[in-house]
């Protein structure tokens, strides 16, 4: 524990700061939260939620695991989207990967690098989904580009495909599925403009990334 102590004094100062600023905000917070934007973002530690939109503490709703990935085998994944969807009422869903992601480089070279490669194989699905215009690139780097871009995307639309968005659009509920990509080298995000708001949409959005 004593060597963890500058993370218990960063806190307190943390706290400290929050309080200052306003009093109310911790008697606030504990109340129910309420936030509107759901964001499923990659676990890599250069890439904080909260802080790269500016939201405080329950305003923002946040799964994050390798690569931004969401499969209808992971029931962590889905038990954040449903319980997000259905009880936290959330209005938009974001899912927001990374340029230079390691897990979709690990991916994109085939690297070995123990239990994670079992998890990196989705990403692999979406590489060979997508080789031929990936083979069209000129470089590896020009290669892990698009391929960040494309793997949000993907998981866009494995969002929208499952049965908890479907019901929530059947039922007449307003929910947007969004697609960003944050850039490391100027902290900016970047709307890949794949928003999806219907099960109309989704067919429609799912019919361009085919095609293009």
């Amino acid at each position: 524990m004593r060597s963890l102590r500058p993370l218990f004094d960063s806190n307190r100062r943390w706290s400290e700061e929050i309080t200052a600023r306003d009093p109310e905000f911790f008697g606030k917070l504990v109340g129910q939260q309420s936030p509107d934007y759901l964001w499923i973002g990659c676990a890599d530690s250069r890439v904080p939620a909260n802080e790269i939109v500016g939201l405080l503490p329950g305003e923002l709703f946040v799964h994050r695991n390798v690569a931004n990935v969401v499969v209808h085998t992971d029931l962590n994944c889905l038990s954040v989207l449903q319980y997000a969807v259905d009880v936290l009422d959330v209005e938009h869903v974001i899912i927001c990967g990374h340029y230079g992601c390691g897990g979709v480089h690990a991916a994109l070279r085939n690297d070995r690098l123990g239990l994670i490669d079992n998890w990196l194989r989705h990403v692999q699905d979406v590489m060979k989904k997508h080789h031929l215009r990936l083979a069209e690139l000129p470089d590896e780097a020009s290669r892990l580009h698009r391929l960040c871009e494309l793997n949000v995307i993907e998981q866009v639309l494995n969002v929208g495909q499952t049965s908890i968005v479907q019901s929530a659009w059947d039922r007449g509920k307003a929910l947007e599925i969004h697609g960003w990509i944050y850039d490391l080298h100027d902290g900016l995000l970047r709307d890949l403009t794949v928003g999806i708001r219907s099960a109309e949409e989704y067919a429609e959005v799912y019919r361009r990334v085919i095609e293009d």
